[in-house]
């Protein structure tokens, strides 16, 4: 008895040749004739032992001059952010652009923005895993540290935020420690320190889960002996027994169900800073879906621009192929389209509410003094992203890179446009007032950027930036085993061999 190779042409593909589409086999089908075979997650027709050195390499080598010049910019940005807030905890909040009526200013618009881009991780990984998504492979664990690292970010401003940052444990629930003094749970602050601090937790735990097998792996390829006990304690002596794997993937699959609805409570959290308040253009039920949705759309865009990067700086294009960034690309279109029908939606309702105060509100975001931002927002948010109804400029990384940095460009000017806008005009033309980020606001935000990037750049220099035995999991095992069809190996168009099982 015979059967076809799963995926003959796994040899003879890289990056280039991908079209995105199956591959339409001559014969072998069901009822004896055509059949189709998804194109290869891993091109190049890499072998099980190329996946532990490529992805390896980059923790085991000394650093690159780009590497270096990377850390270095990222560096000198983080600089920025302990000089800002240096000089914020010595001189007080009058140093920044807060005044009144807009008591709320960048340190909430940062904080937001930064929740957002965490949210693509947690979905990558948990979602897409429960839905059997195996193109999540090449890019779910990238997409998981980077959740840490903007939670870590957006963890920084609801302190600062106080004012007195020294008081912030004041919002920790420990019972009876300070006497009658108890958390204020109808507080929207306190709301979101359960936030962070669960969807932190939960998604550290989920990342390291999943980086247990391949420390294992670095373990067993390292030669100094330091360097090998280290691992192997990161690793909790991983052994790859049957018994382990068995463990490990049932204790995996509870934290994906687990981590899956906290991709939808902690926006929806967040968002109750804003719906819950009775400021016209904040009190709305659209925002917690609204607001799930552009965390989504900003932290996909995030993971495009970073996996941009890494296709090209570590050479990883037969493991993040123009596919996986494809797929991406459909996801960014189909969540801008839902933001840029939130738009109009929030538009409709104020039209057809009737209430006065609330049309003024959404009249002047458009064409008040702050229409420049309304307009950066609508047009990065919803328009931009219609680019990718063309297959061409899906598959172009140039295209997917700009677009993709163009989306948080709008996703950043959405929250100081709900932030801004609805506080400087409100209920009384005699407390108007307009606003502007000083000097250390734009210190304390590109310094924010400076230490997402530090940290994800120290990330991808100790610790594998793929999942090497997940990728290992989506391979052709003819192929990955050199059990591949001559004739195919060497190059040739020709139909499929078949070999025994």
């Amino acid at each position: 008895m015979t059967r076809p190779s799963d995926s003959p042409y796994a040899t003879i593909m890289d990056d280039s040749q991908l079209t995105g589409r199956p591959i339409v086999l001559p014969d072998g089908g069901p009822y004896g004739g055509a059949r189709q075979i998804p194109e290869p997650l891993v091109t190049g027709a890499k072998k099980y032992a190329d996946v532990d050195r490529d992805i390896c390499l980059h923790t085991e080598q000394f650093p690159t001059r780009r590497w270096w010049i990377c850390i270095a910019i990222s560096g000198s940005l983080l600089g920025l952010l302990f000089f800002g807030l240096a000089t914020l905890f010595y001189s007080g909040i009058g140093i920044l652009g807060v005044n009144s009526p807009v008591g709320w200013g960048s340190f909430i618009i940062n904080f937001v923005f930064w929740i957002g881009i965490g949210h693509a991780g947690t979905l990558i990984s948990a979602v897409l895993f429960l839905l059997r998504q195996r193109w999540r492979t090449g890019i779910n664990r990238a997409a998981e540290a980077m959740t840490l690292f903007a939670v870590a970010c957006a963890g920084i401003f609801p302190v600062i935020h106080l004012g007195r940052a020294w008081f912030a444990y004041w919002l920790v629930p420990y019972p009876n420690a300070r006497g009658p003094l108890w958390v204020n749970f109808n507080s929207a602050l306190a709301w979101d320190i359960f936030a962070i601090s669960t969807y932190g937790t939960v998604s550290l735990v989920f990342w390291y889960l999943g980086l247990l097998p391949d420390l294992a792996t670095v373990r067993d390829r390292a030669t100094h002996p330091w360097r090998r006990k280290l691992y192997n304690a990161m690793s909790f002596g991983w052994n790859g027994s049957s018994r382990a794997w068995r463990h490990y993937e049932a204790a995996y699959l509870i934290l994906a169900a687990f981590a899956t609805p906290l991709v939808f409570s902690v926006h929806t959290i967040v968002s109750f800073d804003f719906a819950t308040s009775i400021l016209p253009g904040w009190h709305t039920t659209i925002f917690p879906p609204y607001f799930v949705v552009g965390a989504i759309f900003s932290g996909f865009a995030m993971v495009i621009t970073l996996m941009s990067i890494m296709r090209s700086v570590f050479n990883l294009t037969n493991y993040i192929t123009i596919n996986h960034m494809e797929l991406m690309a459909k996801v960014l279109l189909f969540t801008g389209m839902i933001v840029g029908f939130a738009y109009s939606t929030e538009f409709f309702m104020a039209w057809y509410s009737g209430n006065q105060y609330e049309g003024f509100v959404f009249r002047n975001r458009a064409f008040g003094p702050y229409g420049w931002a309304y307009f950066i927002m609508f047009t990065c948010n919803a328009f931009v992203p219609q680019l990718f109804w063309f297959r061409r400029l899906r598959r172009n990384p140039v295209v997917l890179f700009v677009v993709s940095i163009l989306v948080n460009v709008g996703m950043w000017f959405e929250r100081y446009v709900i932030v801004v806008t609805s506080l400087h005009r409100d209920f009384l033309p005699s407390s108007w007032g307009m606003y502007s980020l000083t000097f250390f606001d734009w210190c304390i935000l590109l310094g924010s950027f400076g230490l997402f990037f530090t940290l994800f750049l120290l990330f991808v220099r100790v610790l594998p930036v793929v999942a090497i035995s997940e990728v290992k999991g989506v391979m052709d095992p003819a192929v990955a085993r050199s059990a591949a069809p001559a004739a195919l190996a060497g190059g040739s168009g020709a139909a499929p061999a078949e070999v025994k099982p």
